[in-house]
Protein backbone atom coordinates (compact mmCIF):
# COMPACT_ATOMS: atom_id res chain seq x y z
CA UNK A 1 0.00 0.00 0.00
CA UNK A 2 1.03 3.61 -0.45
CA UNK A 3 0.69 6.68 1.78
CA UNK A 4 1.48 10.30 1.05
CA UNK A 5 4.66 11.68 2.61
CA UNK A 6 3.94 15.16 3.95
CA UNK A 7 5.96 17.91 5.60
CA UNK A 8 5.09 19.92 8.71
CA UNK A 9 3.07 22.31 6.53
CA UNK A 10 0.76 19.43 5.58
CA UNK A 11 1.84 19.41 1.92
CA UNK A 12 2.46 16.13 0.10
CA UNK A 13 6.09 15.75 -0.99
CA UNK A 14 6.16 12.11 -2.09
CA UNK A 15 4.85 8.59 -1.65
CA UNK A 16 5.77 5.89 0.87
CA UNK A 17 5.41 2.19 0.09
CA UNK A 18 4.26 0.24 3.15
CA UNK A 19 4.58 -3.53 3.41
CA UNK A 20 1.20 -5.21 3.76
CA UNK A 21 2.73 -7.90 5.98
CA UNK A 22 3.50 -5.22 8.60
CA UNK A 23 1.01 -2.41 8.04
CA UNK A 24 -1.89 -4.29 6.46
CA UNK A 25 -2.79 -7.19 8.74
CA UNK A 26 -6.07 -7.58 10.63
CA UNK A 27 -5.72 -6.38 14.27
CA UNK A 28 -6.83 -8.75 17.02
CA UNK A 29 -7.85 -7.35 20.40
CA UNK A 30 -6.67 -10.45 22.28
CA UNK A 31 -3.13 -10.21 20.89
CA UNK A 32 -2.92 -6.47 21.62
CA UNK A 33 -4.23 -7.10 25.14
CA UNK A 34 -1.60 -9.77 25.80
CA UNK A 35 1.24 -7.51 24.65
CA UNK A 36 0.00 -4.49 26.64
CA UNK A 37 -0.40 -6.66 29.75
CA UNK A 38 3.13 -8.03 29.30
CA UNK A 39 4.53 -4.54 28.78
CA UNK A 40 2.80 -3.00 31.79
CA UNK A 41 3.73 -5.93 34.03
CA UNK A 42 7.37 -5.67 32.96
CA UNK A 43 7.47 -1.98 33.92
CA UNK A 44 6.35 -2.65 37.50
CA UNK A 45 9.20 -2.35 40.01
CA UNK A 46 7.81 -4.80 42.55
CA UNK A 47 9.95 -3.26 45.30
CA UNK A 48 7.11 -2.40 47.73
CA UNK A 49 7.33 -4.39 50.95
CA UNK A 50 6.39 -4.34 54.65
CA UNK A 51 8.12 -5.63 57.76
CA UNK A 52 6.96 -8.96 59.09
CA UNK A 53 7.39 -10.15 62.68
CA UNK A 54 10.91 -11.39 61.88
CA UNK A 55 11.91 -8.01 60.37
CA UNK A 56 10.71 -5.68 63.15
CA UNK A 57 13.49 -4.47 65.44
CA UNK A 58 12.98 -5.16 69.13
CA UNK A 59 13.11 -7.78 71.84
CA UNK A 60 11.19 -11.03 71.69
CA UNK A 61 10.83 -11.00 75.47
CA UNK A 62 7.35 -11.57 76.86
CA UNK A 63 5.65 -8.21 77.51
CA UNK A 64 4.62 -9.09 81.08
CA UNK A 65 3.90 -12.16 83.08
CA UNK A 66 1.04 -14.40 82.04
CA UNK A 67 -1.26 -14.08 85.04
CA UNK A 68 -2.40 -11.73 87.81
CA UNK A 69 -1.81 -8.42 85.96
CA UNK A 70 -5.40 -7.70 84.95
CA UNK A 71 -4.32 -7.47 81.31
CA UNK A 72 -4.92 -9.82 78.43
CA UNK A 73 -2.09 -12.29 78.04
CA UNK A 74 0.57 -11.18 75.56
CA UNK A 75 3.66 -12.65 74.02
CA UNK A 76 6.39 -10.64 72.34
CA UNK A 77 5.83 -6.98 71.43
CA UNK A 78 6.63 -7.65 67.76
CA UNK A 79 3.42 -9.63 67.20
CA UNK A 80 1.13 -8.39 64.41
CA UNK A 81 -1.65 -7.24 66.78
CA UNK A 82 0.69 -5.02 68.84
CA UNK A 83 1.36 -1.37 68.13
CA UNK A 84 4.63 -1.15 66.18
CA UNK A 85 4.57 -4.87 65.50
CA UNK A 86 4.94 -6.69 62.22
CA UNK A 87 2.46 -6.70 59.35
CA UNK A 88 0.78 -9.91 58.28
CA UNK A 89 0.01 -10.79 54.64
CA UNK A 90 1.54 -7.53 53.39
CA UNK A 91 3.25 -6.99 50.01
CA UNK A 92 6.72 -8.47 49.51
CA UNK A 93 9.46 -7.82 46.97
CA UNK A 94 8.59 -9.78 43.83
CA UNK A 95 9.00 -9.86 40.07
CA UNK A 96 5.75 -8.97 38.27
CA UNK A 97 7.02 -9.76 34.78
CA UNK A 98 5.36 -12.49 32.72
CA UNK A 99 6.62 -14.51 29.77
CA UNK A 100 5.47 -13.74 26.25
CA UNK A 101 7.00 -15.28 23.09
CA UNK A 102 8.93 -12.94 20.81
CA UNK A 103 6.68 -13.88 17.90
CA UNK A 104 3.61 -12.68 19.81
CA UNK A 105 5.35 -9.43 20.74
CA UNK A 106 6.31 -8.80 17.11
CA UNK A 107 2.80 -9.71 15.94
CA UNK A 108 1.30 -7.29 18.49
CA UNK A 109 3.50 -4.47 17.19
CA UNK A 110 2.46 -5.21 13.61
CA UNK A 111 -1.20 -5.21 14.63
CA UNK A 112 -0.84 -1.91 16.48
CA UNK A 113 0.71 -0.34 13.36
CA UNK A 114 -1.98 -1.87 11.15
CA UNK A 115 -4.74 -0.54 13.42
CA UNK A 116 -3.45 3.01 12.95
CA UNK A 117 -3.40 2.54 9.18
CA UNK A 118 -6.94 1.11 9.22
CA UNK A 119 -8.20 4.07 11.26
CA UNK A 120 -6.44 6.61 9.03
CA UNK A 121 -4.24 7.73 11.93
CA UNK A 122 -0.82 6.81 10.51
CA UNK A 123 1.07 9.77 9.06
CA UNK A 124 4.40 9.69 7.25
CA UNK A 125 6.50 12.86 7.26
CA UNK A 126 9.62 13.56 5.22
CA UNK A 127 11.76 14.50 8.24
CA UNK A 128 11.44 15.51 11.88
CA UNK A 129 14.30 17.99 11.71
CA UNK A 130 13.59 21.57 12.83
CA UNK A 131 15.70 24.63 12.21
CA UNK A 132 15.40 25.82 15.82
CA UNK A 133 14.18 24.53 19.17
CA UNK A 134 10.99 26.55 19.71
CA UNK A 135 8.27 24.78 21.64
CA UNK A 136 5.64 27.48 21.14
CA UNK A 137 6.04 27.57 17.36
CA UNK A 138 6.03 23.77 17.14
CA UNK A 139 2.89 23.52 19.31
CA UNK A 140 1.09 25.98 17.03
CA UNK A 141 2.09 23.96 13.97
CA UNK A 142 0.76 20.75 15.54
CA UNK A 143 -2.51 22.50 16.40
CA UNK A 144 -2.83 23.67 12.79
CA UNK A 145 -2.37 20.06 11.64
CA UNK A 146 -4.92 18.84 14.19
CA UNK A 147 -2.45 16.57 16.01
CA UNK A 148 -3.50 16.97 19.64
CA UNK A 149 -2.18 13.55 20.65
CA UNK A 150 0.73 12.22 18.61
CA UNK A 151 3.64 9.80 18.86
CA UNK A 152 6.57 10.75 16.62
CA UNK A 153 8.99 8.01 15.60
CA UNK A 154 12.37 8.66 14.02
CA UNK A 155 14.88 6.20 12.58
CA UNK A 156 17.85 5.87 14.94
CA UNK A 157 18.39 9.23 16.62
CA UNK A 158 15.91 12.09 16.81
CA UNK A 159 16.86 15.63 15.83
CA UNK A 160 18.01 17.57 18.91
CA UNK A 161 15.88 20.64 18.09
CA UNK A 162 12.85 18.44 17.57
CA UNK A 163 13.34 16.64 20.90
CA UNK A 164 13.62 19.94 22.77
CA UNK A 165 10.60 21.41 21.00
CA UNK A 166 8.37 18.42 21.69
CA UNK A 167 9.55 17.72 25.24
CA UNK A 168 7.08 19.99 27.06
CA UNK A 169 4.00 19.54 24.88
CA UNK A 170 1.21 17.52 26.50
CA UNK A 171 0.19 14.28 24.78
CA UNK A 172 3.14 14.47 22.37
CA UNK A 173 5.98 11.96 22.63
CA UNK A 174 8.96 11.10 20.47
CA UNK A 175 10.86 7.82 20.17
CA UNK A 176 13.53 6.26 17.96
CA UNK A 177 12.51 3.12 16.10
CA UNK A 178 14.19 0.87 18.67
CA UNK A 179 11.84 2.24 21.36
CA UNK A 180 8.62 1.78 19.36
CA UNK A 181 6.12 -0.22 21.40
CA UNK A 182 2.45 -1.23 21.40
CA UNK A 183 1.41 0.68 24.53
CA UNK A 184 2.68 4.06 23.30
CA UNK A 185 1.13 3.52 19.87
CA UNK A 186 -2.30 2.79 21.34
CA UNK A 187 -2.08 5.66 23.87
CA UNK A 188 -1.80 8.33 21.17
CA UNK A 189 -4.36 9.24 18.52
CA UNK A 190 -1.82 9.84 15.75
CA UNK A 191 1.27 7.81 14.89
CA UNK A 192 3.73 9.93 12.92
CA UNK A 193 6.63 8.10 11.26
CA UNK A 194 9.45 9.70 9.36
CA UNK A 195 10.26 8.26 5.95
CA UNK A 196 13.47 6.79 7.40
CA UNK A 197 11.50 5.35 10.34
CA UNK A 198 9.24 3.43 7.95
CA UNK A 199 12.26 1.68 6.48
CA UNK A 200 13.71 1.05 9.94
CA UNK A 201 10.42 -0.42 11.23
CA UNK A 202 10.16 -2.71 8.21
CA UNK A 203 13.76 -3.85 8.72
CA UNK A 204 13.08 -4.50 12.41
CA UNK A 205 9.91 -6.52 11.80
CA UNK A 206 10.88 -8.23 8.54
Amino acid sequence: MQLDIINFDGKAVGKADLQDSIFGIEPRADILHRVVTWQRAKSRAGTHAVKTVSDVAGSSKKAFKQKKTGNARQGEKKNVHMRGGGVVHGPVVRDHSIDLPKKIRALGLKMALSSKVADGNLVVIDSEKLSAAKTNAFAKQLKKLGWDSALFVGATELDANFKKSAANIANVDALPTIGLNVLDILKHDKLVLTADAVKAVEARLA
